[in-house]
């Protein structure tokens, strides 16, 4: 990796890590550049997958006040996302690359629809509870713990736009304030995130460059996003993020 490569890995997990403590979908930024560097799509997603992990374990101590209260939440939710995460992992290291090459662009572009769409579908259920007078399900109900089964089985897979899935997820579902539930979607991207890079250490090949690149950059971008992200524009971020995950598109589908 030249010196200039270095830098931009650097800056993308710095992206990465920020994008991820305020919105998620921070690997749409990192897993393109790491493409573009010449890792191989599964080296570069294993790498990012634990590059990211020290970031996530910032934004989430960042948000640690928005998570009073909810560590009985936490520890429910947190045992569907050790188990997902640690099937998507499975599911990630078994499939043959060409599998893998061949569904990452259609699980981008879901991910991409889910960041622009996720702000009306939240507006959407929310008119419709007040109109019904019914609230939300106290924990989510049932849907809640499955919902977060499934996104992190995904996001041990790939985790473009896991914290996004969350965000709907227990946005829809649960009676909370957003920054609560966002710092509650800190913790357990970092759990999913912690336990998919554990199995990939002992079992999938690492660029040890790359992991420690994008862990320094997203360390420091998951401090900047505590910080900041309550004043950032979420439009901006959301066509950020929809400009990062069309060019991995372009550039997955021309490999």
């Amino acid at each position: 990796m030249s010196p200039a490569e270095a830098v931009a890995v650097l800056a993308a997990g710095i992206g990465a890590g920020t994008i991820n403590t305020i919105v998620g979908s921070g690997t749409l930024i990192t897993f393109p550049v790491l493409l573009a560097v010449g890792l191989p799509p599964v080296t570069a997603n294993v790498s990012n997958t634990l590059g990211l992990v020290p970031g996530s374990v910032a934004g989430a101590i960042g948000y640690r006040r928005e998570l009073a209260g909810q560590r009985e939440r936490l520890l429910r939710l947190g045992v569907f996302c050790l188990i997902g995460g640690s099937a998507g992992a499975i599911l990630l290291v078994n499939l043959p690359s060409k599998a893998f090459h061949a569904i990452v662009p259609v699980l981008i572009a879901l991910a991409l629809v889910l960041v622009v769409l996720q702000p009306r579908l939240t507006r959407a259920i929310q008119a419709r509870r007040q109109r019904s007078g019914s609230a939300a399900p106290v924990n989510g109900g049932p849907f809640l713990p499955l919902g977060i089964l499934l996104a992190s089985v995904y996001g041990g897979y790939f985790g473009a736009a896991q914290g996004v899935l969350y965000l709907s997820l227990m946005g829809l579902l649960l009676d909370e304030t957003l920054q609560r539930i966002n710092g509650l979607k800190n913790v357990l991207a970092a759990m999913v995130n912690g336990v998919a890079a554990l199995f990939f250490i002992v079992i999938a090949h690492m660029d040890w460059v790359a992991v420690a690149l994008v862990a320094a950059g997203a360390t420091i971008g998951g401090l900047i996003g505590a910080r900041v992200g309550r004043r950032l524009p979420p439009m901006a971020l959301r066509g950020l993020i929809v400009v990062v995950g069309i060019a991995a598109i372009v550039q997955l589908l021309l490999k």
